[in-house]
Parts: C-alpha cells; sequence; structure tokens
C-alpha cells in the first residue's frame, strides 16, 4: 500500500494540512490546533482510507506545540519536523514565492514526499520538564533586564516599586536555578550528559543545559554533521566530534 505523506503547517490557534499521495495533492484544510481539531484531522485520513501515512512539520520552538505531532505518533503514523531552513531551500528550489499557511502545508508535503526526513520520535518527559525549567529561567531573567532598565528613569515611587518585584525575581531566579540541579541530580542519564559538554572548553552548565534540553539525547545522532543539520547549522563545529 502506497505511504501517504501530510504537510502540517502549524500555528499556536490553528493548523493548515496537505495530504499528497502518488502525486496528487488534496485541497489543504484548517483545524484548530486542540483535541478536537486532532479528532477532525483523524477522521479525515479515515474518510481518505489512509493507513500508512508520514506527516511532516516545521520544527516547533515553542514549548507545547508538540501536541500533533504527539497524537499522530501515538496513532501509530511516522513523523518528522524538520528544520525550517531545509524547507525554505526547497521553496527555492521550486522558485515558490507566495507564502501563505495553506501554500506551505503542500510545501511540507512536497518536501517529505521528496526528501523523506529522518522520523522524529517524542521528547522524553524529563527532557520536557528540563525545556520548561530553562524556559521559565529566560524569562524571570529577561524581566530582571526590564525591570533594571525601569529603574534609570522611574520616580521615587515607582523605582521603590520596582526594587522590590527585582528581590522578587532574584528569589525566582535562584529557586528555578536550585530545581534544574536537582531535576539533573534526580536524572543521572542527562546529568552524565551534561558532563561531557562540559567538558568541552567554554560550554558551561547553563550552556550545556540548553544544548541537552534543545537537541534531546546526543547519542540519537550518528555524527557531528548530522547534529549541526537539525540545529539549523552548516559548518559543525568540531567539538562535536566528541559526542556519541
Amino acid at each position: 500500500m502506497a505511504l501517504t505523506v501530510l504537510g502540517i503547517d502549524i500555528s499556536k490557534k490553528d493548523f493548515y494540512v496537505s495530504l499528497l499521495s502518488e502525486s496528487r495533492a488534496t485541497k489543504p484544510k484548517k483545524f484548530t490546533n486542540n483535541s478536537q481539531g486532532f479528532e477532525s484531522l483523524l477522521n479525515l485520513l479515515k474518510q481518505q482510507n489512509v493507513v500508512e501515512l508520514h506527516a511532516s512539520t516545521w520544527k516547533l520552538l515553542a514549548f507545547g506545540r508538540e501536541a500533533l505531532a504527539e497524537f499522530l505518533y501515538r496513532e501509530g503514523f511516522q513523523v518528522s519536523i524538520v528544520n525550517p531552513a531545509r524547507i525554505k531551500g526547497f521553496a527555492k528550489s521550486e522558485l515558490l514565492r507566495t507564502k501563505t499557511d495553506s501554500v506551505d502545508a503542500a510545501l511540507i508535503a512536497r518536501f517529505c514526499a521528496a526528501m523523506k526526513p529522518s522520523l522524529w520520535t517524542p521528547t522524553a518527559p524529563e527532557v520536557k520538564e528540563l525545556q520548561a525549567l530553562l524556559r521559565r529561567l529566560e524569562s524571570v531573567t529577561e524581566m530582571m533586564t526590564c525591570e533594571q532598565n525601569r529603574l534609570e528613569t522611574a520616580t521615587p515611587t515607582v523605582a521603590a516599586l520596582t526594587l522590590e518585584h527585582l528581590e522578587y525575581l532574584q528569589q525566582q531566579q535562584q529557586l528555578i536555578k536550585k530545581l534544574i540541579g536537582d531535576h539533573f541530580d534526580q536524572h543521572p542519564h542527562l546529568k552524565q550528559q551534561r558532563e561531557l559538554l562540559t567538558s568541552i572548553p567554554g560550554i558551561g552548565d547553563l550552556t550545556a543545559s540548553i544544548l541537552l534540553a534543545e537537541i534531546g539525547e546526543v547519542s540519537d545522532y550518528d555524527n557531528a554533521r548530522q547534529l549541526a543539520a537539525y540545529a539549523g547549522l552548516t559548518r559543525p563545529r568540531t567539538y562535536f566530534r566528541d559526542f556519541g
């Protein structure tokens, strides 16, 4: 039975899909990005008698946006999450200039059919928790920077309020850092990989933690070039050669 490909262009509120089978594409359809929309997509696949499916979408940078990919994975379908740079390069090869959500969904479907990107597996729960903690740390740090900048022009009254808020944010920052440290202690395999990364000159605990949260298991990559491609880098640095 022929493998059908599904291109997905997803945003926070909704997503477009385009089915491509035996070089024939269906008209892109729009669904709500929630459980009801996922079920509606599954019903569409059943109506189209889709049994074997390879679904592909952009790499999802925002935490919590992998729900559709996880849903399709649980349903037994193949899923790929691709770096946007690869799909944009594919669009240039097609001389494609028009850009809309529905056009992007069809583009991703053609990319999937032509390039057969590597398959994705869901992020482990402990890595998801690490992602969440690190992104919260980043948000708190950004808020601290904004508040410190406000102090330069604040009136005495507002300055007092700002300093009070800064003190709270500093407490939050320290708490999150402690939670991150505790998280590594609770998951020795992550801690071991972090130690491997920090053995590279110039990489500290925070950078190593971010790398682990965003790239997943280092052992999932066969070589430096593969990891660099996932990260969107065209020239992998030599210090990735020790991974494995």
